[in-house]
């Protein structure tokens, strides 16, 4: 699961239109990077299939504990949160947004079957974006990882999300890089993040090519990052950087899912 962390680590200098980097050559990991919400809902995720429970609560609480050392919580999800904090009450409110896709990366390590991915993917993201949007986005990226795990090829894996989601994927990465803008919708960047993957040659240039198209950076390199570490695993020296930068809880976390489920 720690891909998606990778990338959101990466991504996190050039979220927003004023910072986007329209190259694949940066430093991997700079001077200003950290984890945002990517990674504590990622983190988060994991910890509801660990340990049980009702996901919306491991979101809030999660959310309400737990600050972002780099940028913030969406708008509508911090109302979400403070609205549950207060009231106890766990309502959806109808979002299309991107961070169903963003935390739902541990889900495609924790089953084994096509029908459980997208059933629990859909768990996932129905608490906050019960959206078909965002069910979907959610579900695309799950159905990606499981396909990867399970030695599907990049040709399997993009003709089943374009066959089960119905997400167009015939684009590359080079071709939409000077033109795409921002996009923070799952609509308008979960296929971009697949795309990414599947025009990388390998895991970093994977995470590479994701961060180079510019838009929501951090988010398209998380999505991006966790299918692409089911596909060709992360390279030891960038998985040992990015768990750096996690807090000891996340990194028990991590260590527990990961002790678990095997990735």
């Amino acid at each position: 699961m720690l891909g998606s962390i990778v990338g959101d680590i990466v991504g996190s200098v050039y979220e927003f239109t004023h910072n986007n980097i329209k190259t694949k050559e940066f430093p991997l990991f700079g001077e200003k990077c950290n984890y945002t919400d990517d990674s504590i809902m990622t983190v988060a995720t994991a910890d509801w299939l660990l340990h049980g429970g009702d996901v919306a609560h491991y979101y809030s609480r999660y959310g309400a504990e737990n600050p972002c050392p780099k940028g913030g919580y969406g708008g509508m999800f911090q109302l979400w949160i403070a609205h549950a904090v207060t009231t106890g009450e766990h309502k959806p409110y109808n979002s299309c947004g991107n961070g169903s896709a963003m935390r739902v990366g541990p889900v495609g390590w924790a089953f084994e079957t096509k029908e459980e991915v997208m059933a629990w993917a859909k768990r996932s993201a129905e608490c906050t974006h019960n959206h078909p949007e965002g069910i979907k986005g959610a579900q695309a990226t799950a159905l990606c990882i499981l396909m990867a795990r399970k030695g599907a090829t990049k040709e399997e894996m993009k003709k089943a999300v374009e066959a089960e989601i119905g997400y167009d994927l015939n684009f590359t990465c080079d071709g939409i890089r000077d033109t795409y803008t921002w996009g923070g919708t799952c609509q308008t960047s979960v296929p971009q993040a697949i795309r990414a993957f599947l025009d990388g040659a390998d895991f970093e240039d994977c995470i590479r090519t994701a961060i180079s198209i510019g838009g929501d950076s951090d988010t398209i390199g998380c999505i991006t990052g966790s299918i692409a570490e089911a596909f060709y695993g992360i390279p030891q020296p960038i998985y040992d950087k990015a768990f750096s930068y996690l807090p000891g809880h996340f990194q028990k976390i991590v260590k527990e899912f990961e002790d678990k489920f095997g990735c």
